[in-house]
């Protein structure tokens, strides 16, 4: 059976892989990413797939995999049109979580300066209870021998 070049079949939609690829193994493979048009579209597709084997064959000829499809119809469910296009990796960071913990530090630590001033406090009353009391005794005549 011999490879030939993709031919244009109505209600077909391109995808890169149209094209004859160069034979060249890159030396780090990349990465294959998804707009979030695309998505949408191949989910609409697949949604449209009535004929037994029709979804197989779209995931084969688009290269996709279930899990991908299972993956991008959560999102869209989700209702976030921004979600489908989003990039891979971890979410960004949200700033009130940042400063949130930032601040539970910042309270940490002042709660151990505190607790440090007090105690420095409890002693300087008891050197000048003591010191007081000292005074006190020097003051008084001492008895006779």
């Amino acid at each position: 059976m011999a490879i030939s070049a993709a031919l244009p079949r109505p209600g077909v939609h391109p995808w890169p892989m149209d094209k004859i690829p160069d034979p060249e193994v890159p030396e780090r493979p990349t990465r294959r990413r998804f707009s979030g048009a695309y998505k949408l579209a191949i989910l609409h597709e697949l949604d449209q797939a009535a004929e037994p084997g029709a979804k197989g064959a779209i995931m084969r000829r688009e290269g996709l995999y279930s899990s991908s499809i299972a993956e991008w119809r959560r999102e869209r469910a989700a209702g976030d049109a921004q979600t489908l296009s989003r990039a891979r990796g971890p979410r960004a960071a949200d700033p009130l979580v940042a400063e949130n913990k930032r601040l539970r530090t910042k309270v940490d630590h002042l709660q151990v300066r505190l607790s440090r001033a007090e105690k420095v406090i409890a002693v300087q009353g008891n050197v000048s209870a003591l010191l007081r009391e000292l005074s006190l005794e020097s003051a008084e005549p001492k008895p006779q021998r």
